[in-house]
Order: structure tokens, then sequence, then C-alpha cells
């Protein structure tokens, strides 16, 4: 039998990674469902090759519009109607919504029993608790599809985390490593996500230029693999080519290899507990040159610092962490604001919240929609 399928978030680029996936292994799965945004052009070309019997948009007059070409499934409309629709019955829901709108569909998915293949970490930063204990009570795995954690999770499956020293989460850098700021005073959305490594959208590649994307991983794994924030080190590798490390009590340290491409852990974490046979290519090792390690300077990427002070004050600190960043980063891309606003205003917004320390649905949201309010208006008042 295939592996049912429903991709949160198909017309982004873990949706298209996956779908990509999916051709390639023609056979091993079914997908059912399909939920995207707004962009309804390429949406309509997924549904034509893929058949999906459900499509979801989240932007009611692009639904509208998809709706005029006779989609052929049943179409769900709005916020609302990506988070029903993740409850349809599929053995696996990979959810690749970017930011924290991915979080209602991430719990519904999680309720209605599907393994869920966690793309966007989001969910996580802002409402780990959450999500793990409905997990837990739903008897239902959450499998990571970020490289770094996927590689976490491979090193550490078997072992009793006691056995667990560190994790070692790498960082490639980004495009600015080993520039000074004064270099990245005037660089362009374009510059900065144009990744030396991986290919990613925009809003992420953004991050790994400021390195809040590993802040943000490193409070991912601390959910994922209850694992405190002392026992998680980033490390800055360049090559991409380890994508994280577990170091044991023993000093043994595991690593996990494998070619900058993101298919290949959206592929295992479709069809855990097996490995498919056919890979998608292979690391060829005699072709790699050098593997260097550093630690991270948090003077010139202050964004890892606020995550990781975020991370030690818990509560809804993440929350609000996360908003501020993504209208900060939101801003940039329409050049609203400098590059180096971007830590400037999370670090302002931070300052002024009123944090709480109990993690619920409520609080999260309350503590989301008043950071973003704050965000815009250190932007209103400054630009």
């Amino acid at each position: 039998m295939p592996i049912r399928l429903s991709i949160l978030g198909s017309t982004g680029s873990i949706g298209r990674s996956a779908l990509e996936v999916v051709r390639h292994h023609p056979g091993l799965f079914e997908v059912v469902a399909l939920g995207a945004f707004a962009n309804t052009d390429l949406l309509a070309r997924q549904i034509a090759e893929f058949r999906p019997a459900h499509v979801a948009v989240v932007d009611e007059a692009a639904a509208r519009r998809l709706e005029g070409t006779g989609v052929g499934a049943r179409l769900w409309r709005g916020p609302r109607g990506l988070e029903d629709m993740a409850a349809v019955d599929v053995d696996v829901a990979l959810c690749a919504v970017v930011g924290a709108a991915g979080l209602k569909p991430v719990l519904r998915a999680i309720e209605s029993g599907h393994r869920v293949a966690l793309a966007n970490k989001e969910p996580l930063v802002i409402a780990g608790s959450l999500i793990m204990d409905t997990a837990r009570r739903a008897g239902v795995k959450v499998l990571p599809v970020d490289s770094e954690h996927s590689a976490i999770f491979q090193c550490i499956e078997g072992h009793p985390r006691d056995d667990v020293h560190c994790i070692h989460l790498t960082a490639s850098g980004g495009p600015f490593y080993g520039k000074p700021s004064a270099a990245r005073r005037d660089v362009s959305p374009e510059e900065a996500a144009n990744h030396p490594t991986w290919d990613m959208g925009r809003k992420i590649s953004v991050d790994s230029a400021t390195l809040m994307n590993k802040g943000l991983e490193v409070i991912e794994a601390m959910w994922l693999f209850g694992m405190p924030l002392d026992r998680i080190r980033v490390v800055i590798h360049p090559q991409s080519i380890i994508h994280s490390l577990v170091e044991f009590t023993d000093g043994s340290i595991l690593a996990q290899m494998g070619p900058t491409d993101m298919r290949f852990p959206i592929l295992f974490a479709l069809t855990w507990p097996e490995r498919v046979r056919e890979p998608m290519g292979r690391l060829d090792l005699t072709r790699i040159e050098k593997l260097t390690f550093a630690e991270p300077d948090f003077s010139e990427f202050p964004c890892l610092r606020l995550a990781l002070e975020s991370a030690r004050r818990g509560g809804t600190a993440p929350a609000v962490l996360n908003a501020a960043n993504e209208v900060a980063v939101q801003a940039f891309c329409q050049r609203r604001i400098p590059f180096l606003e971007i830590p400037r205003l999370v670090e302002s917004v931070l300052a002024g919240a009123e944090l709480e320390t109990t993690v619920s649905l409520e609080s999260v949201l309350a503590s989301d929609a008043a950071a973003r309010a704050r965000a815009e208006r250190y932007i209103a008042d400054r630009f």
C-alpha cells in the first residue's frame, strides 16, 4: 500500500521538494491533500499532476480563482480550511507552512492521530510544550524535516537520553559569515537570500543570514529531543556536509553526513522507520576537500544571542521573538528597513513585551499578536 500524504505548504520550497521525492519514487506515495497560501498557478499544476482528493487555499480571493478553474477536488478555504484539511485521513502529514501560521494546522494534524513530518520550526519554537504534550497524549510521532534535526534524530535514535552529553547543531554561517557588520550595512534582500550551500525559501534564507534560523533551531531541538539549553551547542560548519552531531557521555561523537539537498531528510521523515533503497544521489567522500568548524561570533550575529536568551527565559519569550523576527524579515524583504535593523527591532520588541510564564494556545496567540503590533509600531516610528 502506498504511503498516503498530506502536504501543507505544497507551493513553498519544502513542499516542492517533497513532491519531487514523490515523483522520484512512483508507487511509493499517494498524495491525498495539498495546501497552499495563494500561489494557485503552481497549485493548479500540482493538482493536475498528483490528483489529490483535498485542496486548501488560505487566501480567499485565490481560493475563488482556483475554484473557477474546476479544481476537481474538495476545496477548503481560508486559514480555518487549512486547519480542517489537516485532519483528513492520511499516514503522514508534512507540515511546511512558514511561520507561526503553521501552529494550528500542526496541532490539528497531531490531534487527528497522523504522524507529522515537521518542516516548519516556528510551531515548536512558540509552543513546543503544547505540541509535544499533544503528541504524547495522541500517541503521535513528530519527526523532524530540518536537515540538522533529522541528523540528530538519526544519531540519537536508540540511545538513552542520559547517555547524551550534548548536541552539536551545525550552521553554515550564511552568506555573510566572516564578513564584518560594516559589509552588511547596505545588503539587499537578494544578497541576504543567496545562501551559499542550501536552496531555501526567502524567509528561511534571510534567517540563515542573521543566524536567527539557528537560534530557532536550538529551541526546536530542546523540544524535539528533550534537551536543556546548556546541552545544545551551535557550531559553524560552512561546508554543510555534516548536518549535525551527537556527543555521548563516553566521549564518542556520531555525525550524520549527506548531500546539501532537502529531499534527503524529507524522504527519511516520510518513510521512517524504513529506508528507501533508491537514493536521489550520493555523497562522494573523495571530493570533500575539507571540513571546518568554528564557534559563532555573537557580536556579529546578535539574532543568535537573542534567540538563546529567549530560550533561557522560556514562557512566551520565544513566541515574541519569533513574531518580531517575522515582521522584521518581511519588512526587510519589502525594503522598509535595512538588514542590520532586524536584530535591533527584535531586541526592542522583546524588551517591551509582557511575557507569560504559562504556554497555552491562547497565551501564545496573544503574545504573537502583541509582538507583531509592537514591531509594526517600531517600523512606523523610525522609518
